[in-house]
């Protein structure tokens, strides 16, 4: 008899990263399983230890006594090492690649970020195979603000990997309380809907900034998930993932959500801050406008036509002002929906 989650024997998880992500979910996970929260920074370690606060990132949310927190690596890499033990990536894109070649060889471990790695414009799943083969690895993604999963409040999440049993073993660490966590063999299909949602959550950003109506947000979340598809399937994605909650459930989360900075960053451009200017104001990393230029390389570099990409790439080069992408959209040839 196959055990439920709730019926499955102690999963020793380490988190590294003590973003707001990494924070957020660590805190739920050590709610049900011994949970180990590395951070970079010993400053900031030993202050979440004693305070048990993230004042950085998470200051409202107070976090369970039951957490650990270390700036020790090597004790961050043990306790997970074992296999039953599973890792959690919660480093920024940037530093993925680094943290996935210091795992353990045969080690458990699913990332958080999304995007593109800067350089290689490498997806998640290809820096992994190109550089960490010994792993058994995934995503975790899916519609989550950080700080609603911190308060506890109800989620639901995907743990895509095409490593079954890894995914099995996620839902048993994870799945219970206020997470849902479901299983998906399409990683690839996972990992660009994360990543091309921050753009479009730009776009929408812009739009409603520029007070263009529900009609338009409507439209722009549409048309985007037909570009986020479309590129999806160029790179060997499922069309169904995009229908799930890595694709339309996330790109509606980040689009509309008022906790999305991808969105907040469209605001203020359509308000006509400097992108500049707003990063410094947001204090936070806004994959998107990281992403923005990737997308558009890999979607050009296949064929693949992604209109609503281009316009935010043109706005974020400063190239266009909002009302004129907005204008060149608008104007583009009438064609069929599909």
């Amino acid at each position: 008899m196959s055990l439920s989650p709730a019926d499955s024997p102690p999963v020793p998880v380490t988190v590294l990263g003590a973003g707001a992500w990494g924070t957020a979910l660590a805190a739920q996970a050590a709610t049900r399983q011994p949970t180990l929260l590395w951070a970079r920074d010993a400053a900031q370690a030993q202050a979440i230890a004693a305070t048990r606060r993230n004042q950085r990132y998470l200051p409202d949310i107070a976090l369970t006594a039951a957490l650990r927190v270390t700036a020790d690596l090597d004790e961050a890499l043990a306790h997970a090492a074992r296999p039953d033990g599973l890792f959690i990536v919660g480093t920024p894109m940037a530093a993925l690649r680094e943290m996935l070649q210091r795992l353990p060889a045969g080690a458990a471990a699913l990332w958080l970020c999304k995007g593109f790695e800067a350089g290689s414009g490498l997806l998640g799943h290809e820096i992994a195979r190109q550089a960490a083969q010994a792993l058994r690895s995934g995503v975790l993604s899916g519609p989550s603000f950080a700080q609603e999963v911190a308060r506890g409040q109800p989620t639901a999440l995907v743990a895509a990997s095409q490593d079954a049993a890894l995914c099995r073993a996620a839902v048993a660490a994870l799945h219970g309380g206020s997470l849902r966590v479901y299983s998906c063999a399409d990683p690839v299909g996972v990992e660009v809907g994360g990543a091309v949602k921050n753009v479009l959550a730009i776009a929408t950003g812009i739009a409603d900034g520029m007070a263009l109506g529900l009609n338009a947000r409507a439209a722009l979340i549409t048309r985007g998930l037909a570009e986020m598809t479309r590129l999806g399937l160029a790179l060997g994605a499922q069309a169904e993932t995009f229908m799930g909650l890595s694709g339309l459930g996330d790109l509606v989360l980040t689009a509309t959500g008022d906790l999305s900075r991808n969105r907040r960053v469209g605001l203020r451009l359509a308000a006509g801050v400097p992108l500049a200017q707003i990063l410094e104001e947001l204090g936070h990393v806004a994959e998107g406008v990281y992403s923005a230029e990737t997308v558009l390389q890999r979607a050009r570099s296949l064929g693949v036509e992604m209109p609503i990409t281009a316009a935010v790439v043109a706005v974020l080069r400063g190239e266009l002002a909002p009302q004129a992408a907005v204008q060149a959209l608008m104007t583009r040839e009438a064609r069929a929906e599909r």
